[in-house]
């Protein structure tokens, strides 16, 4: 045992000393290299003195950023996250400049400017060093799991032996995206979990029914987990689902954004304020807390879902910093490892790079369907699909390791390059194929977890393609919507505003309010008729009318509106109130069917698939459903619908892949009992999981209790 002991020993001296070599060597080729980066006095020093001075400025470089490091980020955490994020490079520089003043042997000397160079490539030289002496050491990497499981646990209560569930979002990936990814090899690790054999429909689902209902592998490759489709509700976006899965409820949430006359506010899903209130009339409709409400954490979601532990939650971004509001905090526990901060702010700037080179690439070649992907988009690409996946996978590793019941997390990378590349581009499968090595990554810490987990894998929601409506048209929803009301329309159409979560999310780690460009808060009453666009659903709302607008209303108004609207060639229904049948389905050519005839006359629904009949009554239930509802036209043959925002691979509405996400759960747990309708049953599923892993029966919390009380 104890010669065992003394090997470990030998073996982390030994890779302590590797690394310290590597950089040592490291600096002494970037002053050769570097005019401004000296290691040698002004009248010269000998080869031998230069490497003494180069391995005590590395030394001391090593151990400022070990013990240093922590503290400056713990300082800092105040900062905004993002913004803290930038100075990695600034704050590693300093400490080399620290280093060098340091050093014993008096020699050494950097410009600022290219300090910052010299400690960027040194920290990320250290880290690949140390990582490549560590792959092939399994007992290190067991060893650094249990120390940071120690750690976690020392902080907290004794871990349960009971399984825990962790649970893994992958926004906007649809279920045809995910085998599909699968079946070409681009996610080798749901492959494994699915045993794909040959790539056969049979082996991507896992496994075959027999005859008395159980599962045998295919080819002999055992699976694990069992993939299932899902159907969302009228409102697919991450919204209407997030909120249904977490909190048990998606009522009164007719879409990603809509005007709310009592109120006289826009509420968007996306936006601090509206994702609180949304939760809190969740948490007044249940009764509960939400899924995770005992020993749960929440990572990078719209909604905190009850959990005692939340990082990067939207919903409690606008609160003051204090023990209940730690929205930012999970960046921490990401930068304060310099070697971490180095390698993802070096990823992302690999990644606006990258982006800039497609974007490039398909402007170029005048690819079609195509939007624009300048300004500010780069950078937000790159923080969704290097920063914001990396500190949430570490989060969920830290959750892992410290024993947690119930983990929920969401990874929006791949949501924000379909929006702008498309659901099946080459550069979105990129993403889902970083995305599988994540799980990956997820799946290595719950093997060193002090307790057993159940990895599920889910989506909100799935995209489909298609070009905008203004490129088709050369018009916005709002343009169509003034010139049936005989409204001015301006000569140019405006482009619509993009609202992905990505966007939010860089925002929100800026510290800074979330708002729309172009949507107002609290629009005006008798500013004209509001146009709101989520995805290829539109809402019309007219503000100076305390009511929901009948079509008899409408039609009184403004004659021309609904017929304009109906009979466009890129709508394909409009849902509003009748006095006669309650609520109508409006199409083309006149067509006007009641909401209580659509099972055996569905008319223009008949395209959207079945379901929708039941979606588009469900919706119309809603107390805050607008005016009017407009769904763009759909093309079943090739699966595009036409976005009202600026997107080619949109979600929102009806029609095509956006209204069939997956769930992907291991044999362990119980299969779904039939068909998935909705969020909300998916939320039941979970639940059911939770029990039978001997987990939280969610609780009524006594703040639950006094709120719905009052």
């Amino acid at each position: 045992m104890r010669g065992v002991r003394w090997r470990r020993i030998a073996s982390q001296v030994g890779r302590s000393v590797t690394v310290w070599a590597v950089s040592t060597l490291t600096m002494l080729v970037l002053a050769g290299l570097l005019p401004d980066f000296r290691l040698q006095s002004a009248d010269g020093d000998s080869a031998t003195q230069i490497a003494v001075t180069a391995a005590c400025g590395a030394g001391a470089f090593g151990v400022l950023s070990a013990v240093v490091w922590p503290l400056l980020v713990r300082l800092l955490l105040l900062v905004p996250a993002f913004v803290l994020g930038l100075l990695v490079f600034f704050l590693n520089g300093s400490l080399l400049l620290v280093a060098l003043r340091i050093n014993p042997s008096g020699r050494g000397e950097v410009a600022p400017e290219t300090a910052v160079v010299v400690a960027a490539v040194m920290s990320a030289v250290a880290s690949a060093t140390g990582a490549a002496l560590a792959v092939r050491d399994d007992d290190a990497y067991r060893r650094r799991l249990l120390r940071l499981a120690d750690r976690r646990r020392r902080a907290g209560p004794p871990c349960a032996a009971t399984p825990g569930l962790v649970c893994v979002q992958l926004d906007g990936v649809g279920h045809d995206v995910l085998t599909d990814a699968v079946r070409k090899g681009l996610m080798p690790t749901v492959g494994r979990w699915l045993a794909t054999g040959d790539g056969t429909q049979e082996a991507v689902d896992g496994t075959r029914e027999t005859v008395d209902g159980t599962q045998e592998s295919v080819d002999g490759i055992q699976p694990t987990h069992r993939l299932v489709p899902w159907r969302t509700d009228w409102s697919s976006q991450t919204g209407a689902s997030q909120l249904g899965i977490l909190h048990g409820s998606t009522f009164d949430v007719p879409a990603f954004r809509w005007y709310e006359k009592d109120r006289g506010e826009v509420m968007v899903c996306n936006r601090p304020t509206s994702a609180a209130e949304l939760q809190h009339r969740a948490l007044l409709r249940t009764g509960d807390g939400g899924l995770l409400t005992v020993d749960g954490a929440s990572r990078g979601n719209l909604f905190g879902g009850g959990a005692g532990e939340q990082a990067l939650v939207l919903s409690i971004a606008t609160r003051r910093r204090g023990r209940d509001n730690r929205s930012r905090a999970g960046y921490f526990a990401y930068f304060s490892d310099p070697a971490n901060a180095v390698r993802t702010a070096l990823s992302f700037v690999a990644e606006v790079a990258r982006e800039i080179v497609q974007s490039t690439r398909a402007r170029i070649r005048r690819q079609r369907p195509r939007v624009s992907r300048g300004g500010l988009y780069p950078f937000v690409r790159a923080f969704a699909t290097v920063v914001e996946r990396d500190v949430v996978v570490a989060a969920v590793m830290g959750d892992l390791l410290a024993g947690r019941t119930s983990v929920y997390a969401d990874l929006v990378a791949y949501d924000e390059v379909a929006h702008h590349s498309g659901p099946r581009s080459r550069d979105a499968e990129k993403v889902l194929q970083r995305l599988d090595r994540s799980l990956a990554l997820i799946e290595k810490a719950a093997e060193h977890a002090p307790r057993p987990y159940r990895i599920v894998v889910l989506s909100d929601h799935g995209q489909s393609p298609g070009e905008t409506f203004r490129a088709r048209y050369g018009l916005t929803l709002t343009d169509l919507v003034r010139a049936g009301c005989g409204l001015p329309v301006p000569r140019r159409a405006e482009r619509t505003h993009s609202g992905a979560e990505a966007r939010t999310a860089v925002r929100a780690a800026l510290g800074r309010p979330v708002e729309e460009k172009g949507e107002r808060h609290r629009p005006a009453r008798g500013s004209g008729p509001i146009v709101l666009a989520s995805g290829n659903l539109g809402l019309v709302s007219f503000p100076d009318v305390p009511h929901r607008m009948t079509k008899e209303e409408i039609e009184a108004r403004h004659p021309a509106l609904l017929t304009t609207l109906a009979n466009h060639p890129g709508i394909g229904f409009l849902l509003v109130r009748s006095e006669e049948h309650d609520g109508v389905v409006l199409g083309p050519y006149g067509t006007e069917i009641p909401l209580a005839d659509l099972d055996h006359q569905p008319g223009p629904l008949a395209r959207f698939g079945p379901g929708a009949a039941d979606a588009v009554r469900r919706t119309h239930s809603f107390p805050h459903t607008a005016d009017i509802m407009v769904n763009s036209f759909h093309d079943p043959a090739d699966g595009e619908v036409l976005a009202f925002e600026e997107q080619i691979g949109s979600h929102g509405g009806l029609g095509g892949a956006q209204s069939h996400p997956f769930l992907l759960s291991p044999l362990t747990l119980s299969a779904p009992d039939g068909e998935l309708t909705g969020a909300e049953d998916v939320h039941h599923v979970l639940r059911r999981w939770l029990s039978e892993l001997n987990g939280p029966q969610v609780p009524i919390t006594e703040a639950a209790e006094e709120e719905r009380a009052a």
